[in-house]
């Protein structure tokens, strides 16, 4: 069955294109930096600039503004197709959008003040965690209520990747993130000591696995089966 590019929400897609266009070449631009900071540590020249506060800046830029836009265009772009309806709520697709986008605007000014849970892949403070719980919120019962409203009865293999992915981020994300907030801007872990370090670590080699690595073993799915016409999508 063909369908055409008018019955699905293209704008979504191409907005995250564009968010990882701009963010991994952010985070491309402050790993550069870091790292002629190691060579010359004159570079070091303010507090706000310094290795130890840009280099979370940088992989955070690239995990989670760049990577995980291009997870959420293919996302956005996959299911649309694979179930051939159009995205469950337009709306809530631009809040996601929107809240996303803040999100890494937000712990661009925030980190280079120093506000840091010094916890790696998770140095975003308690305000920001929360936006984060939000708008994937959001986009988890978009993307799952379009799965319950497709009109294809088959559920391709490279939905399951997706499903798997975007139900495990928020387990791990939230538990790791579990802490007591002391004011605006500052918040201590729930966990101490070797349970901090275990939860912590649990989240960071898992947050790997399921950002990185699933979400692409969905998308490489689906291009073998386009590339082999084992699917007529």
């Amino acid at each position: 069955m063909s369908q055409t590019n008018s019955k699905y929400n293209d704008f979504i897609v191409k907005g995250f294109i564009i968010s990882a266009l701009v963010w991994g070449v952010a985070s491309m631009s402050v790993g550069v930096l870091a790292a002629f900071q190691m060579v010359y540590p004159e570079l070091n020249f303010t507090r706000y600039f310094t290795f130890g506060r840009i280099r979370p800046l940088h992989t955070n830029a690239a995990i989670f503004g760049f990577a995980l836009s291009i997870i959420f265009a293919t996302a956005y772009h996959l299911i649309q197709r694979l179930c051939r309806v159009r995205i469950w709520s337009d709306l809530l697709a631009k809040i996601h959008f929107g809240l996303y986008n803040l999100t890494i605007v937000l712990a661009a000014i925030t980190l280079p003040l120093g506000l840091n849970q010094s916890k790696e892949y998770a140095e975003l403070e308690w305000p920001l965690d929360l936006l984060i719980v939000v708008w994937f919120s959001i986009f988890l019962i978009n993307f799952l209520a379009t799965i319950f409203t497709r009109e294809e009865k088959q559920l391709y293999a490279a939905i399951w990747f997706y499903i798997a992915s975007f139900v495990t981020i928020p387990i791990l994300f939230i538990v790791n993130n579990l802490s007591i907030p002391v004011s605006f801007s500052k918040s201590y872990s729930i966990f101490s000591g070797v349970y901090d370090a275990n939860i912590q670590w649990w989240y960071g080699h898992n947050a790997v696995a399921f950002v990185l690595t699933t979400p692409i073993l969905g998308i490489d799915v689906l291009l073998l089966s386009k590339t082999y016409k084992t699917t007529n999508l």
